[in-house]
């Protein structure tokens, strides 16, 4: 048997290279061309290494970011919807640079009367339009939203300062040196939006009672990332792509009502003012209740509460240490549960806010939600670092802040819901909670690269989705991805494009690397490999700036994996997966040797004379004899069938063939051959399946593993009816 495949091997090589020849006395006249191979390295597109951000893809020993401390008074005035504030910032230039000016995002000037947001948007005229959309739209009817600036001032005296939109220049008065702090102030307020009818991402909402619902966020002006990879990040916001943010120390003290309940990013500094002393034993017992949330405000306390309006006020102080921004949630509809989460022998609170319009969905499932999320986040990136993880409850919003969330989700008015509600309901909170991870803490810049909050997060809220409800979240995100790479090529966007320029940024920024990730995990890399690589990317980078670059690096370094060619494919272009099966030829065992072999025989007759014994595949079935091999099987069974396969590829992209071969008794076998086969030719591999019994039937990809979009080419025999169907028909039942 060693001389019969080495004389295969031979024989290969020599054919090969007979072929080459022939080739190459064809192609002479050729033009020459660059390495458009698909395994090409990465080196041409990504950044090069340097001692911040190194080719392993860790943080170099020379790695450093700017830290900014806010110390902030904020008053909720709820007669007119307006929050007033007064911010102290504390700006410290860890750099090596010298700095002549701050930039500060003024995102509430979003949607301030001079915006430029809806002049950047293509509109066409409408065949209708209500006279609220119409006066705002041409008859320049004036909202009122965007930040006021009081004052901008440092040691007392006025700062010079310029506002451009959404972003605002602090000019200082002499040059920040490297290791220098620079202190100042800002006095503003704004009038806060309905997000149910102004739109937005923080802002209000106004229930049938006339109370409101109070989730604030991007509420003050915040300073802007500085380093190395993009000098200042100052891009607009136009409203969809989000923040780069620097982290820093929070002291915020928020007087509201005092008939509402408040909860914020950091840990509530004053208890015994603000909560009774029932509420404060109910918190207590939350603390070291493990198994089911524990009341702190019941929805029969709330009810009452809702009743009233209070004139007077208390305020609320909390403290955070090391978060990138700060955002807090108040009204005096709140139903307010919590229980202690273990991770990893550290206790963390997992808390709820929602009116009684949640309910029963919310008092069922929301902290149970945030205290799976922590749990299961926790073990494929580090232990959770804050001391809680807050999910509120708001109509029409799905957003995330350090260790606090608002979610949709509503049941009907009678309380009941459907499944719908329910999966979409648990979805976002999964989904915001887990925000916590990325980009809260590993901190990515969201204004650049979407996909690297957004679909990191959305792959581990996959795998958390199946822990909490493996049958609501049943799911093949790899088969899903498919209708959108399969659309139309002029609307779809390669990952790898900054988030507002992107055509269908949910699939682009969401699913698609979530899909991508989830095939990295399952099918090209296993669990074991994927999850270190991951787990240590994301310790790296806990509380730092990455970019895709020390992604994609790091995933490799860890894991001892070229995957060039998957981030080259997924995330760098629009190309899709399609593999088929070209040809399948059967071959047999014979002692005739072919015309072409007994050419080769006599043209190289030294050669063949020291091979020894030597038996023949042909695909002439008249040819063969099943016994060829017999006197050299030393006892082992000969396999009887001989399949030459060759595989297509139309797709652009690379990727593994998994094939299932099926026997003649009904057993099954499946190989799976790695992307690499396609190394060499991009267009057609071949492989030899021997096996004692026949073969019946060979599928590619059988459990849709690698978001193949044409699966009409997967089957031989060929199949006239789509598997998609036959999938789709099965997981109904």
């Amino acid at each position: 048997m060693k001389k019969h495949f080495l004389f295969l091997f031979s024989l290969l090589f020599v054919v090969a290279g007979s072929f080459a020849q022939e080739k190459k006395e064809e192609n002479k006249t050729q033009q020459g061309h660059t390495d458009q191979n698909k395994f090409r390295q990465l080196k041409d597109v990504l950044a090069t290494p340097n001692d911040q951000h190194t080719a392993s893809g860790a943080p170099g020993h020379q790695y450093k970011q700017q830290k900014v401390d806010y110390i902030m008074d904020i008053r909720l005035e709820e007669s007119t919807n307006t929050i007033y504030g007064n911010e102290k910032i504390t700006y410290h230039n860890n750099s090596k640079d010298q700095l002549e000016y701050l930039w500060v995002q003024l995102d509430q000037n979003m949607r301030s009367d001079d915006s430029k947001t809806p002049l950047s948007k293509s509109e066409g005229a409408m065949p209708f339009i209500t006279t609220e959309k119409f006066k705002e739209t041409y008859m320049k009817k004036s909202n009122g939203f965007g930040f006021n600036i009081e004052k901008v001032e440092s040691d007392g005296k006025p700062l010079s300062h310029f506002i451009n939109i959404t972003m605002m220049r602090i000019n200082l008065p002499k040059p920040l040196a490297s290791g220098d702090t620079f202190k100042f102030s800002i006095q503003w307020n704004y009038k806060i939006n309905d997000i149910n009818k102004d739109g937005g991402r923080s802002g209000l909402e106004t229930f049938a009672d006339g109370n409101n619902n109070y989730t604030i966020a991007q509420f003050f002006p915040r300073l802007a990332v500085y380093n190395n990879v993009e000098g200042w990040q100052n891009m607009q916001f136009w409203g969809r792509s989000e923040w780069a943010l620097e982290f820093g120390d929070y002291e915020v003290n928020i007087t509201v009502p005092a008939d509402h309940i408040v909860d914020a990013t950091g840990v509530l500094q004053n208890e015994k003012d603000v909560l009774s002393k029932e509420q404060r034993n109910r918190w207590k017992k939350a603390r070291n209740t493990f198994d089911n949330p524990v009341m702190i405000v019941t929805q029969a306390e709330a009810e009452e509460a809702e009743k009233g309006r209070a004139k007077n006020t208390k305020t609320w102080k909390f403290k955070a240490q090391k978060v990138r921004d700060f955002a807090f949630a108040s009204s005096r509809k709140y139903i307010w549960d919590a229980m202690a989460t273990n991770i990893n022998g550290k206790n963390v609170m997992a808390v709820s806010l929602y009116p009684k319009e949640g309910n029963p969905l919310w008092e069922e499932h929301s902290t149970r939600a945030v205290a799976t999320t922590l749990v299961e986040y926790s073990k494929l990136t580090f232990d959770y670092p804050y001391p809680k993880a807050i999910s509120v409850h708001s109509e029409r919003q799905g957003m995330e802040y350090p260790m606090i969330c608002f979610n949709y989700g509503r049941p009907n008015a009678d309380g009941t819901y459907s499944d719908r509600v329910k999966k979409g309901m648990l979805g976002v909170i999964i989904h915001e909670i887990g925000h916590n991870f990325f980009p809260m803490i590993v901190n990515s810049d969201e204004r650049q690269w979407t996909w690297m909050d957004e679909g990191l997060n959305s792959f581990v809220q996959i795998l958390a989705e199946l822990v909490y409800d493996p049958v609501l979240f049943a799911t093949n995100p790899a088969k899903e991805i498919t209708k959108y790479m399969s659309g139309d090529q002029s609307n779809i966007s390669p990952i790898m494009s900054q988030g507002d320029y992107v055509k269908q940024f949910g699939p682009n920024a969401y699913t698609k690397p979530a899909a991508g990730l989830y095939m990295l995990r399952k099918t090209i890399m296993g669990p074991e490999l994927f999850d270190h690589a991951f787990r240590t990317y994301s310790q790296r980078w806990m509380f730092k700036h990455p970019t895709p670059a020390d992604f994609f690096r790091s995933m490799e370094d860890a894991s001892a994996m070229d995957l060039d060619w998957f981030w080259r494919g997924w995330f760098y272009t629009t190309d899709v997966t399609d593999i088929g099966i070209k040809e399948v030829k059967p071959l047999y065992l014979t002692d005739k040797p072919s015309e072409r072999v007994t050419k080769l025989k006599q043209q190289y007759k030294q050669y063949f004379d020291n091979l020894g014994d030597l038996v023949y595949i042909t695909d002439k079935k008249e040819d063969a004899n099943p016994k060829a091999m017999d006197a050299f099987a030393d006892g082992k069974e000969v396999p009887s069938y001989i399949y030459a396969v060759e595989f297509e590829k139309p797709g652009g992209l690379v990727m593994p063939i998994i094939v299932e071969l099926t026997y003649a008794d009904g057993s099954t076998d499946r190989q799976t051959f790695p992307a690499q086969i396609w190394m060499k030719d991009d267009t057609s591999v071949k492989r030899v399946f021997a096996s004692s019994q026949e073969i019946k039937s060979i599928v590619i990809d059988p459990d849709f593993e690698t978001a193949d979009v044409d699966t009409s080419n997967n089957n031989w025999p060929k199949k006239t009816s789509n598997r998609f169907d036959v999938f789709k028909e099965n997981t109904n039942k």
